[in-house]
């Protein structure tokens, strides 16, 4: 995975709460073999609507998805995060996530940041406002702002999700900091024992 330290851009308003994972990416998307090519499904039912918010030019190349509370609950599904991924969002700011969404995220470099209930209703509002506002998600210092709205908070991130994200770590990434290790028990395992190619 890519690492991620800042995400800075302009940001897409879904001003919904309880959005859950088949919204996100519906279900008959889920036949696809790849891991590629689910942008094209994101919100797929809800782009149906001409006036819903993906569909406003205003937005178009937005990195960075402000949502409603209790985001991405439902069945855990990677394919919601790689399909936020695949449309161009490196971020997602929430007042809550699922558990196990939030944990798909960290996987694979989608950044999740979790921000209190009033400052996400305020990103909301001052992104309806003004569809050029500039975000700043700073992963290695934990804060997220918009300055020219006067918005500045900081979010919580465990040290090992921030160590992940910021040096690209994905669960292969993890274990391939071990090589030298795992390459020296390799050489010394008794001759019976099978062997890894």
């Amino acid at each position: 995975m890519q690492a991620v330290t800042v995400v800075s851009g302009r940001a897409v308003p879904l001003d919904r709460s309880d959005v859950d994972t088949d919204q996100i990416i519906p279900s008959d998307w889920l036949k696809r073999v790849e891991r590629t090519g689910f942008g094209a499904g994101l919100f797929a039912e809800w782009r149906d609507d001409r006036h819903f918010v993906l569909n406003n030019e205003e937005y178009a190349g937005a990195t960075i998805l402000v949502a409603g509370p209790n985001f991405g609950t439902g069945s855990s599904r990677e394919h919601a995060v790689w399909a936020l991924q695949d449309y161009g969002f490196q971020a997602v700011i929430s007042p809550q996530f699922a558990d196990i969404f939030r944990n798909n995220c960290t996987k694979v470099g989608l950044v999740p940041v979790q921000v209190d209930a009033r400052v996400g209703r305020e990103l909301l509002d001052a992104i309806i406002a003004d569809p050029s506002l500039e975000i700043t998600v700073d992963v290695a210092a934990g804060t997220v702002g918009a300055p020219a709205a006067g918005i500045e908070t900081t979010f919580p991130l465990d040290e090992f999700t921030r160590a992940r994200l910021v040096n690209g770590w994905d669960d292969i990434g993890l274990t391939l900091r071990y090589v030298d290790e795992i390459g020296s028990y390799e050489s010394q395992r008794p001759a019976w024992l099978p062997i890894t190619r």
